[in-house]
Parts: C-alpha cells; structure tokens; sequence
C-alpha cells in the first residue's frame, strides 16, 4: 500500500510540475487513454499468471 501512495504522490507532484511550467502533460489526459494504460498492466499481469 506504501508503494501505491508513494506513487500516487509522485506522479501528483509532477503532474503541478509540468502543469506550472506549461507543459504537455506526460500521460494520456483522457480516461479511455488510462484505460487502455490499465488494460495493458491487466493483460500482461494475466498471461504471466496463466503462462508462468
């Protein structure tokens, strides 16, 4: 749980980052471009639990 919150702030603190200097963000600022981020972890988590 560390690890997500740890995440979740640093990925805050640089979204502020490059919203102050007026930068492009660095992620999909979407939510079907999130999803699809979330869709990629998702598949490859399950072809390592069936496969290895």
């Amino acid at each position: 749980m560390k690890e997500i919150l740890l995440s979740f702030a640093t990925g805050f603190v640089v979204g502020l980052i490059f919203s102050a200097f007026k930068l492009p963000i660095p992620a999909p600022p979407t939510l079907a471009g999130i999803m699809g981020i979330v869709g990629i972890f998702a598949g490859y988590l399950l072809w390592n639990s069936i496969f290895r």
